[in-house]
């Protein structure tokens, strides 16, 4: 399996936190704010894959770019980046030694906390 950074994703979270779309939520809230599996079909359904996967900072090339599996570490709600997504992202990419996707999770949740 081979995760990488997915740049496309990196600079629409950039984008999307320079223009405030973003919640500043709790460490542990992900697990409540994270799109559920009906969400994310819907998304998928209405936009494509293109603008699916602007919202997870790491792809799967062992998946087509087709297929939900392609996507890896999610960062939003598909309207907005939020912290605990980041937060929750950055440590499972830590934990499996993914360090580019780790290493852009810690520049995003710095632009979050900048302001």
């Amino acid at each position: 399996m081979t995760v990488k950074l997915n740049k496309k994703a990196f600079d629409h979270a950039k984008h999307l936190i320079r223009d405030g779309k973003v919640v500043k939520d709790g460490r542990d809230d992900w697990s409540e704010h994270a799109p559920s599996t009906k969400e994310e079909n819907t998304f998928l359904d209405r936009h494509g894959h293109a603008d699916y996967s602007k919202w997870f900072l790491g792809v799967d090339d062992e998946h087509p770019d087709d297929q939900k599996g392609h996507y890896k570490f999610p960062i939003g709600d598909f309207k907005k980046i939020h912290r605990c997504g980041v937060i929750s992202a950055e440590s499972r990419a830590g934990q499996y030694d993914y360090d580019d996707i780790r290493e852009a999770l810690g520049k995003l949740l710095e632009k979050i906390d900048e302001d």
